[in-house]
């Protein structure tokens, strides 16, 4: 019996090297998706998922790596929603919108004008988990480390600007650096995980666990730690679920993070109604 969760890993190399890349991916997304939870930043998370797109499609049809690509696609949107907001009196909601659908429209169309395209295509979508090197780990093993060592140097301007961003500039820390800084540390995990899970499900590893997270916790570090721990259950079933039942590992992942949030989604509100309940029968015995 036991085999049938350890087997899998332990016979075959390439389901080991998926699962060590999606636990530092997992990590990584906790950190970046607690504050996106947080700041109610969901919207710019998904455009940003979205909009590298044109930009990892062009850096492949011209031989370069996509992880430039997918920097050059996140520098454009960032840049083009800090335009926008600045010279216009458009809100950011209005200027993330229309990168985000001109950018991926952008992305079609270069996908469409190349005939030979459609495998990179699912790869940039949906990620290679399977086919991940010990280079890829690697990098992204760096790239974890180098977003929870900003997130700890910037833990009090970030958790004040989470909460109350006024708080944040009485406190002295520039509201405007730390918000740029945040999305830079957003983008950064999207950038890089996009090779292991794709453009697509990317966006999932970043909301799912942390929403799961926040509902179970009430401080910042706990929340990120549950998120971790949601995010590599997630990686290990979904890649199990894929094995067994011959699925694709990525979109495995991803269901098996939603449906651990509405797990935890539901367990809390049964707590919650049972808690009123003995609350409201306590009332009517004292009464």
């Amino acid at each position: 019996m036991l085999d049938i969760f350890v087997a899998p890993f332990s016979d075959n190399q390439f389901m080991a090297q998926a699962l060590l890349a999606g636990v530092l991916v997992s990590v990584a997304c906790a950190i970046a998706g607690t504050f996106i939870v947080l700041r109610g930043l969901a919207f710019i998370g998904d455009a940003l998922a979205h909009g590298v797109l044109p930009g990892i499609a062009v850096a492949m049809l011209l031989g370069f790596p996509g992880l430039m690509g997918a920097a050059l696609g996140a520098a454009v949107m960032i840049g083009g929603v800090t335009l926008i907001t600045q010279r216009s009196r458009l809100s950011s909601d209005t200027a993330i919108g229309l990168l985000f659908v001109g950018m991926l429209a952008l992305g079609v169309v270069i996908v469409s004008r190349s005939g030979s395209f459609s495998g990179d295509l699912t790869r940039i979508l949906f990620g290679e988990l399977l086919g991940i090197s010990w280079g890829d780990i690697a990098v992204q093993l760096i790239a974890t480390l180098a977003i929870a060592a900003i997130a700890a140097i910037c833990a009090r301007p970030f958790m004040l600007m989470a909460f109350d961003p006024e708080q944040a500039q009485v406190a002295g820390f520039s509201s405007k650096k730390y918000h740029y800084l945040m999305m830079l540390l957003i983008a950064a995990t999207i950038i890089f995980s996009f090779q292991t899970v794709g453009t697509l499900l990317v966006f999932g590893l970043l909301i799912a666990p942390a929403g799961a997270g926040a509902l179970l916790a009430s401080r910042v570090g706990a929340m990120m730690a549950w998120a971790a721990g949601f995010g590599t259950l997630s990686m290990y079933a979904g890649l199990l679920i894929s094995y067994h039942f011959n699925l694709a590992a990525g979109a495995a992942v991803i269901l098996v993070a939603t449906a651990i949030f509405f797990t935890v989604f539901t367990i809390q509100n049964l707590q919650t109604r049972k808690q009123q309940r003995q609350a409201h029968s306590e009332e009517a015995a004292s009464g």
